[in-house]
């Protein structure tokens, strides 16, 4: 799996069920790439990645509870439910049995992080209503899938945590985000379509950094 993400693929099965059904696993590569550019200079642009006002707002009323690494696997299997209404129009999942247990073993492996948005109920306990999840590579942080549970007060949880995930990878030193493609929920954020080759080019450079995951600092 690293093999592969070292080299701009990733994998997507044919749905949550795909490995009972026997269906394969299949690899992209798309070009263009669509990625948040942290270090923009590296892929030649002037602009970075950004954030609305209204949202930093909603980043820093205290909403929610923001952590990182401390629910992985419950954010994986978030991100591996059906969509009830989603920007690409279709409710089901990539990610099934072979990608979601490869991906825990990333995590205890130490190069798969997530970020959790968590809130309070009314008897006092934190819970899950949001979260992105993805996998370091060097420099790069490839972003795989974030959710959010609007019913359970979750509302932009999702967005919440991508700011933190932006933040924090600019604190430690990533130079690009890969989000593979571009939907509205990212284009907000100043996601950029790239050539292949620039990917590929930008990956090399950084493929090879050792950037240690650690703790959200405040914001």
């Amino acid at each position: 799996m690293m093999d592969a993400y070292r080299t701009g693929a990733f994998p997507m099965a044919e749905g949550r069920n795909a490995a009972q059904l026997g269906l394969p696993i299949h690899w992209y590569r798309p070009d263009p790439r669509a990625v948040l550019p942290i270090r923009p200079e590296l892929v030649g642009l002037d602009r970075g990645v950004h954030v609305s006002r209204r949202l930093m707002r909603t980043v820093r009323s205290g909403r929610f509870h923001v952590t990182t690494d401390r629910a992985f696997e419950r954010v994986i299997h978030g991100c591996a439910l059906p969509r009830r209404e989603t920007e690409s129009g279709s409710s089901e999942t990539w990610i099934d049995d072979r990608i979601l247990n490869a991906f825990l073993l990333l995590h205890e492996a130490g190069h798969a992080h997530s970020i959790e948005a968590w809130r309070e109920s009314d008897n006092g306990e934190l819970r899950l209503v949001g979260g992105v999840y993805g996998l370091a590579v060097g420099g790069v942080f490839c972003g795989e899938s974030m959710f959010s549970l609007p019913e359970q007060g979750g509302t932009d949880a999702s967005k919440v945590c991508l700011v933190h995930l932006i933040t924090h990878c600019t604190r430690l030193g990533f130079s690009i985000i890969d989000t593979q493609f571009v939907n509205p929920h990212l284009e907000q954020f100043g996601v950029v379509e790239i050539p292949l080759d620039s990917y590929l080019e930008v990956l090399e450079q950084v493929k090879d950094e050792q950037i240690s995951w650690r703790d959200l600092e405040p914001m």
